[in-house]
């Protein structure tokens, strides 16, 4: 079939009584959305017939096959994007300060703004390295949570500053508002990441998931919420929301991790209160301290300060 990746696998006893789409999803490493849409569009065959839901169940020893269509490709729009902003540049890298509901870089199904977007209207050259729609990208932020990024220019900063990114040498601090009070009031969270099993785009706390590290530090104690100065060793996706959740102690304004929406209503915020304040790492050329901060957007700062005024 042209323009398509053929797959076929058997069904292994760790997987029996599992659903086709979830044997499908951890078979072929595709999110269960994405198994979802290729039994549906019948691209999926169950010991040879089309399975009658994806729900139905699977048997050791069944054969699943999957024509997968060719990837879509996402592409760099250029145009500038508004409320961002250029912290710091040079002939290797770029650093933005992003603003809320701007994604890194493009991919299939989003169609707002992105930082690659920005910096193509404004003529900033990044580095060819990496997946296409993804070129000079060393780090992301989630669409929601704004603040620092940095982003290579030349080949030498995207290989030196993913590196830099693997080896954990990179200050990464964020600001979160988060509800109640965490106890101890300064700690780490060491807890492994996974997909969440049930909920696409979404991540949960599970034995077996990515080695996920967090340090935490409370700044602010106020009635209703803390404002904490959070460190990461790693960088998972959702990582903060997750950790900070899974203590019970959810960003404030962060519903798809438990948060208050009376809470969030009151401080006015639709979005997660987590801003990226501040990046710190060694020049990929001249191996110098640099290290840049950006303050809070105007939505973060009026709900920290009816959560100061609540007192």
């Amino acid at each position: 079939m042209s323009g398509y990746d053929h797959k076929v696998v058997h069904v292994p006893e760790g997987l029996a009584g599992e659903r086709i789409d979830v044997a499908l999803g951890r078979l072929l490493g595709l999110s269960r959305t994405r198994a979802s849409e290729l039994i549906a569009e019948g691209h999926v065959l169950l010991d040879g017939q089309v399975p009658s839901t994806k729900s139905e169940r699977v048997e050791p020893g069944a054969l699943l096959e999957a024509s997968i269509p060719a990837p879509r490709v996402a592409a760099v729009r250029a145009h500038e994007v508004e409320g961002m902003r250029i912290v710091l540049e040079d002939d290797d890298l770029v650093v933005v300060d992003k603003p809320v509901g701007v994604a890194a870089h493009p991919s299939v199904g989003w169609d707002g703004p992105t930082v690659l977007d920005h910096l193509a209207g404004v003529g900033v050259r990044i580095s060819t390295s990496g997946a296409a729609e993804r070129q000079g990208v060393v780090q992301r932020l989630d669409v929601g949570t704004s603040g620092l990024m940095v982003v290579a220019k030349s080949e030498h900063a995207y290989s030196v500053l993913k590196q830099a990114f693997r080896d954990r040498t990179v200050d990464k601090t964020y600001h979160a508002l988060v509800q109640g009070h965490p106890d101890p009031h300064t700690g780490t969270i060491d807890a492994p990441i996974a997909r969440h099993p049930r909920h696409d785009f979404k991540f949960t706390v599970a034995a077996g998931g990515r080695e996920s590290v967090t340090h935490y530090d409370t700044l602010e104690a106020h009635r209703f919420a803390s404002l904490l100065e959070i460190k990461l060793e790693t960088g998972r996706t959702h990582q903060i929301r997750v950790h900070m959740s899974a203590l019970h102690h959810p960003c404030v304004g962060d519903p798809l991790y438990g948060a208050d929406p009376t809470l969030s209503a009151r401080v006015g915020l639709d979005r997660q209160w987590l801003h990226a304040v501040r990046l710190g790492f060694e020049h990929p050329r001249s191996g110098e301290h640099v290290e840049v901060s950006s303050p809070y957007p105007d939505d973060l700062q009026r709900a920290l300060e009816v959560i100061r005024d609540a007192d």
